[in-house]
């Protein structure tokens, strides 16, 4: 068990840290070197790691890819999801992206680029604070109050200048998104940025959401409504589906 739980470890690590070399690795982790060494050899023969020219850094292997793309091409929501994101895509001719609520954050499962210029990191696999995206805070407004609370930390970590660090502040705005059925965020989470976001209807708990990203610098009052209501009606189709909801 404990070398199971080793490899994972190591997996986690560089995903969320980046490559490194034994003695990083090692340092990171706390494990030995000397027990380290065997691990890593064993993950690079399985295609799970992979080194550099040097053979000294070790970084994520091909395996991991083959990996994730079996689940993403075997979950029920993202294959449903899809022609809800082109549609979505098509009408406001934005970024879409689909998240999964896992723990305290937010994953992006999927994304539609727009057809317009946006530089803004959200590549599917990257995971956020979900108190600080327009996808968390929606699927967070869904949760009971007492639930959602349990998510927001006292202290609250700003991603940008402009991310709302103040929890009670923080979660009245979620309070509100619960009142009027989508969330939104402003620069929170990429400077320049404007989300706004939806749960999906999929499952009897909300672990799934779309949100559309927009730059400041062409969003009015009127495209900032059509998109709302674009996203609006989609959750409201949705739910008056019968067969819309998924066991999971």
């Amino acid at each position: 068990m404990k070398s199971a739980a080793r490899v994972l470890d190591v997996l986690d690590d560089i995903a969320a840290n980046g490559p490194g070399t034994q003695l990083q690795l090692a340092k990171r982790l706390g494990i030995p070197k000397s027990s380290l060494h065997a691990l890593l050899r064993t993950m690079c023969a399985r295609g799970w790691l992979d080194t550099d020219q040097t053979g000294s850094v070790y970084r994520l292997g091909v395996h991991t890819l083959t990996v994730s793309s079996a689940y993403l091409d075997g979950d029920p929501v993202l294959s449903r999801a899809g022609a809800v994101m082109d549609e979505i895509a098509t009408a406001t001719e934005e970024t879409v992206h689909l998240g999964r609520m896992e723990g305290a954050s937010v994953i992006y499962t999927a994304k539609r680029e727009s057809k317009h210029p946006l530089r803004m990191y959200s590549a599917v696999g990257r995971r956020l604070p979900a108190y600080t995206t327009a996808l968390g805070r929606a699927m967070l407004a869904e949760m009971p109050e007492e639930a959602r609370g349990e998510l927001v930390p006292h202290e609250i970590k700003a991603l940008t200048t402009q991310t709302i660090t103040d929890r009670d502040a923080l979660l009245a705005i979620i309070d509100k998104a619960t009142q009027v059925g989508y969330a939104e965020e402003s620069e929170e989470s990429c400077l320049g940025v404007r989300c706004f976001g939806v749960a999906l209807p999929f499952s009897h708990r909300s672990n799934d959401a779309l949100s559309v990203a927009v730059p400041i610098s062409r969003l009015d009052k009127g495209r900032e409504d059509f998109i709302i209501e674009t996203l609006l009606s989609v959750k409201a189709r949705l739910s008056a589906m019968r067969d819309n909801r998924l066991v999971r």
